[in-house]
């Protein structure tokens, strides 16, 4: 009997945005911290794009649009708040559970690369009953230190000797495609995150998943793909 393609692979998946639709609790958890710091959150102030940086990048460009450098004071609150309230809302992609199990099922080895604090990456993915499915999670250190995707990235590889040309990087913002080519791996944009097609797109997303059920077919062309040029 014939592997399948993707059999003895390594598979790296981004989690908010991509796995997690985790927008709705973050830009929550944002708004009370404004409040607690005295603020009154600015309804028209566009935070779509808060999804993906390292925690204190974010808070601190909020943050400046208030006039208030707080970033510390800042950062605890949001981590209080969040681990209370906002974590709980943080539903799967509809899709995105099935295509989790067919990437594995294939003899991948599955792993979570995120910002997020490696903790609550894992109490979160507990929650939804997903932990399971991944061998190892990475993500930042309770302080938020750690939280780079490059770094993230390079760990993964250097921990479990992985091959480059036997690992790819799935995520929807240009920190998850920058941070896997800066290993020398391949990257697949998310298009239902919140990056969208232009960011992935300019950030050189070797491939881009329009839907979950398309994970699967690109995962293993893509690696395929990276194969042949090793061999070529």
């Amino acid at each position: 009997m014939t592997a399948h393609p993707l059999a003895g692979s390594s598979v790296l998946f981004d989690l908010d945005g991509t796995i997690i639709d985790s927008r709705a609790g973050i830009i929550g958890t944002i708004r009370k911290v404004l409040r607690e710091l005295g603020h009154e959150p600015d309804l028209d102030q566009d935070l779509t794009w808060v999804v993906g940086p390292p925690l204190r990048d974010l808070i601190g460009e909020v943050l400046r649009h208030y006039g208030d450098d707080r970033c510390d004071e800042a950062m605890e609150a949001y981590r209080r708040h969040y681990e209370a309230e906002g974590m709980f809302r943080t539903p799967v992609f509809p899709g995105m559970r099935e295509a989790i199990a067919s990437i594995r099922e294939t003899g991948a080895t599955l792993y979570i690369a995120t910002s997020k604090p490696r903790m609550l990456a894992r109490a979160i993915l507990e929650r939804a009953d997903l932990l399971s499915e991944f061998r190892e999670v990475y993500g930042a250190r309770p302080d938020d230190s750690g939280a780079e995707k490059p770094e993230l990235i390079a760990s993964v590889l250097s921990d479990h000797q992985i091959e480059k040309h036997h690992a790819i990087m799935l995520g929807d913002r240009r920190f998850d495609i920058s941070g896997a080519h800066a290993n020398g791996i391949r990257a697949i944009g998310i298009a239902w995150g919140y990056g969208g097609d232009g960011e992935l797109i300019e950030a050189g997303a070797d491939a881009i998943a329009t839907t979950p059920s398309d994970l699967p077919r690109l995962v293993s062309a893509q690696v395929q793909a990276a194969l042949k040029h090793v061999h070529a």
